[in-house]
């Protein structure tokens, strides 16, 4: 796990608890830039960003920040987040978003016509770059979720998992310079905030950046906004990753005194089994007689009369 030296933004982190957006989300939020994305993603050539209509829902909130963008055009409907940590739910969670953003769009609409409706299709794109190890491409069904497995899905949810740390996906990268370059901000970042306090390696890569013609326009007209943001997003992260680390650690504890319950237990059964009384095995086991007698209760070791 990394080691980071937060010394120095407590402030802003906590100054900016509420903050409704991302990095990303503030990026790409950009029509022309979001436009550029999407080209590179769909290999598409659109030129005009006025063809793009954003239609991102404001109360999608997931850890306090606005992570979604969500988009029409030619007809289709796309929707991409962004995430720092593995999240399998995925699928579900853009079920749902869908389900709204449908509900909305057909608002006004005789859902009870023998007309049937047109809804534009839906193309679900996760931008992942965490610290996790993920393939390139990977895709996430919200069939894997089912707890029967059917043989065909009669509902399903597809959703495609682009890996957009550095040195992942270069032909995607190549085809949209922005989303390289978001790439080297946030390995930088990284990078940096193992030997700095975070708040200084968010300053130091921003003026690296602007100095190498790194997300330059972008920085220097929100370096403040993008900087608390990055500390913000980066304490997330890291807090993520703590709690599954800590869940794991716990798990492992829990599973090796299972296992070491279960080596008593078989110990206590096979000398039940030799005749030997609760004293006999206590004193063998070097293990209290109450503690005996317990498991034999709990697990039914008792022998039938």
């Amino acid at each position: 796990m990394e080691q980071t030296k937060n010394n120095g933004a407590a402030e802003n982190f906590t100054a900016n608890r509420n903050y409704k957006s991302t990095v990303f989300a503030m990026l790409f939020g950009d029509r022309e830039r979001l436009l550029r994305l999407y080209n590179a993603i769909s290999g598409k050539n659109y030129q005009d960003p006025e063809a793009l209509e954003i239609n991102t829902l404001e109360n999608a909130i997931y850890m306090g920040m606005k992570n979604d963008l969500s988009f029409l055009i030619d007809d289709r409907l796309s929707l991409y987040e962004h995430q720092s940590t593995v999240n399998p739910n995925m699928p579900l969670r853009f079920f749902f978003y869908i389900s709204d953003l449908y509900s909305g769009m057909t608002v006004e609409e005789n859902l009870y016509s023998s007309k049937a409706l047109s809804i534009p299709a839906p193309c679900f794109v996760i931008f992942y770059n965490g610290a996790e190890p993920q393939p390139d491409r990977k895709v996430l069904r919200l069939s894997d979720l089912y707890t029967v497995k059917p043989k065909e899905a009669q509902l399903e949810l597809t959703a495609v998992l682009l890996n957009i740390n550095r040195n992942h996906n270069r032909e995607l990268m190549e085809a949209c310079r922005d989303l390289k370059d978001y790439a080297e901000y946030v390995d930088r970042v990284r990078k940096y905030a193992r030997e700095l306090p975070l708040a200084e390696a968010v300053e130091r890569t921003i003026t690296e950046c602007i100095r190498e013609g790194i997300l330059k326009e972008f920085l220097e007209k929100n370096r403040a906004e993008v900087k608390k943001m990055s500390i913000y997003e980066y304490d997330q992260e890291k807090h993520i990753r703590m709690e599954r680390q800590d869940a794991w650690e716990e798990g492992i504890k829990e599973g090796e005194l299972r296992g070491r319950n279960a080596q008593l237990i078989e110990q206590i059964r096979k000398k039940l089994d030799r005749g030997k009384n609760i004293s006999r095995i206590a004193e063998e086991l070097e293990e209290t007689e109450d503690r005996v007698r317990e498991l034999i209760r709990e697990y039914g070791l008792e022998k039938p009369l």
